[in-house]
């Protein structure tokens, strides 16, 4: 069946199991649809960024039809334009199964060939965008799994819902994961993240957790309002945070620390753009006294 996962993604999952911090980014690729130029001014925006990441030596997940939005193949721009500048391991490509199966199949066959060590394996939105290949993300990566054995799989688990349920999956025998993302959080809703961190311990989950946290940049209703289709936006907290006169900085600052504050020391920041990524998160860094992560 060739390598297990452990050994072909030790540099990452090393650093996901470790007791170190870890503030990782997510990026997202430029929507499918673009004109040619805006599409190649967006990548271009985008590698500058993703090699200003990299010698920081900061992980960087890339997402796959975020939101349900059809975005352009991120592991094809990534093998193309950065293959020979960016160790495998400091990059973690999201796959959803809002594809094909065949499609799905393939995809963890090349990242592997290419040399990456993991894959995120998400399920995607339900209500918008094409349909699901498998009902649930877990029935992919275990045919993933079965296909492409030296990845190291990515799973999923949301702390905004019942935690007694979230580790029942986590603790599936079929779960087939080396490691989760969760849902965005932030510090306006530590009790169901505190909810979630103590059924976890206490049924002592072995796989490690990576918590996301939003890049709010204003508080702007309309856009608050947009973003809750998608995940959980504490809009009342988040304004009195902007209105207290804070940073866009402090705040995701301040969700980084309040996760720390209750033992979560592996987190991801999403929302960062094309353009000043790197900037936004060096400012974060600063917030929290970090140095490169």
């Amino acid at each position: 069946m060739g390598s297990s996962p452990s050994s072909r993604a030790g540099a990452l999952l090393d650093r996901l199991r470790g007791p170190s911090p870890l503030v990782a980014v997510e990026l997202r690729p430029p929507r499918s649809g673009l004109s040619s130029d805006e599409s190649i001014d967006s990548w271009i925006d985008m590698q500058h960024e993703v090699r200003r990441l990299a010698a920081q030596d900061i992980i960087m997940f890339l997402t796959d039809n975020a939101v349900g939005q059809a975005e352009e193949e991120n592991l094809r721009h990534l093998t193309t334009n950065l293959a020979h500048e960016i160790h495998a391991s400091r990059v973690v490509p999201f796959l959803t199964c809002k594809h094909s199966l065949d499609y799905c199949l393939m995809y963890a066959a090349r990242a592997a060939s290419f040399g990456y060590e993991a894959l995120t394996v998400l399920g995607g939105d339900k209500f918008v965008g094409a349909p699901r290949c498998t009902e649930h993300a877990y029935k992919l990566r275990v045919m993933i799994r079965d296909r492409v054995p030296s990845l190291a799989l990515g799973g999923w688990a949301n702390p905004h819902r019942d935690p007694a349920r979230q580790v029942d999956f986590l603790l599936e025998e079929g779960y087939s994961a080396e490691f989760y993302l969760t849902q965005i959080v932030s510090h306006h809703q530590m009790p169901a993240v505190e909810g979630f961190v103590n059924e976890a311990a206490r049924r002592s989950v072995p796989i490690p957790g990576v918590f996301g946290v939003f890049y709010y940049r204003s508080a702007n209703p309309k856009t608050l309002a947009r973003l809750s289709q998608f995940l959980p936006v504490p809009a009342e907290g988040i304004a009195k945070d902007f209105d207290a006169g804070l940073r866009a900085e402090e705040i995701c600052a301040m969700t980084i620390n309040a996760l720390r504050g209750v033992g979560i020391a592996k987190v991801y920041v999403s929302n960062l753009g094309f353009r000043g990524a790197a900037r936004r998160y060096q400012g974060i860094m600063e917030m929290l006294g970090d140095g490169p992560s």
